[in-house]
């Protein structure tokens, strides 16, 4: 910005980085969604469209933020994890919320036609966002274990809910006086001997939500190894790859060093090109196995 004798007004502005060295939780929920689903004809208690629609832009935040490990799905929010160590926008959150946001919205309205191409938009949708700031891994792991058993307890209601109304013939207000102070079991019961619906069977989007996570790609270092005989992965000790450069150094037999320019070319080339793929899936995290399988989640 060039200078002038109006410069001074950027005064004003307050900094608002955050604290280094914590985990950075973002997690955006759909405006008035209520509203929304109703006037968009979604259907009840979940409609597969918007759930797949939300995974979607999900999965565009995270392909265009690397430093986002791990994203978590249900209803109208999504909450993504971002690296400890992440200096993402120099930590400023307004940039940060707006950003990622932003970003998600216009993937769920672009995407929008691809999931419901029968039913035009009849308003633009809007998300809200918020960051929280975590110390430790065990929060992190609590976080996402409560919006899991969130997605359950909403999901029993709902469906059961649904039941009352769709297939028993009961008013909204009738179904929610019909609920009112049951526990987990009463509302099982109410499905299985009235309806002969068993929850557990149900979809495991819908009972557990989405988990969102970054698996290492090892198809390059299959392509690369079909191409290098067995001589050479002996005389290179090859079976210990500790980087890419390491494979490509052993394919292009150079004997010229790089230089300092290139050197930082290939790195900044590396950190862009992060081999690793998105996976999607409906599975528990609230007990170890997830985590114990990933636990490059928390790495730095």
């Amino acid at each position: 910005m060039a200078n002038s004798k109006y410069a001074y007004v950027r005064n004003f502005e307050l900094p608002d980085s955050l604290l280094p060295g914590t985990f950075m939780l973002f997690r955006l929920d759909g405006h008035s969604f209520h509203r929304f689903s109703d006037q968009h004809e979604f259907k009840k208690p979940n409609d597969v469209r918007a759930l797949e629609l939300m995974d979607h832009a999900a999965k565009d935040v995270m392909t265009e933020y690397p430093d986002i490990v791990l994203a978590f799905g249900e209803s109208d929010e999504f909450s993504f994890l971002l690296r400890k160590s992440t200096t993402l926008y120099n930590r400023r959150e307004s940039k940060i919320v707006s950003t990622l946001t932003s970003l998600f919205t216009s993937s769920f309205v672009f995407n929008w036609p691809k999931y419901f191409p029968d039913t035009p938009l009849q308003y633009l949708p809007s998300f809200d966002g918020r960051i929280v700031l975590y110390p430790e891994e065990k929060y992190i792991r609590d976080y996402f274990a409560w919006r899991q058993a969130d997605t359950h307890i909403n999901n029993l209601y709902n469906t059961t809910f649904w039941a009352l109304v769709q297939e028993g013939g009961q008013t909204t207000t009738e179904a929610h006086a019909t609920l009112r102070g049951t526990f987990s079991k009463e509302k099982h019961e109410i499905l299985f001997s009235r309806f002969g619906i068993n929850y557990n069977q149900l979809d495991a989007r819908f009972r557990k939500g989405s988990v969102l996570f970054r698996e290492e790609n090892m198809t390059k270092y299959r392509s690369l190894f079909s191409q290098i005989s067995s001589e050479e992965l002996v005389a290179t000790d090859t079976t210990l790859i500790e980087s890419d450069k390491a494979l490509e150094d052993t394919m292009a037999g150079s004997e010229a060093s790089p230089t300092k320019g290139e050197t930082r070319k290939a790195k900044t080339k590396k950190t862009k090109q992060r081999q690793t793929r998105i996976e999607i899936a409906h599975c528990d995290i609230i007990k170890d196995q997830f985590w114990d399988a990933r636990l490059g989640i928390f790495s730095e």
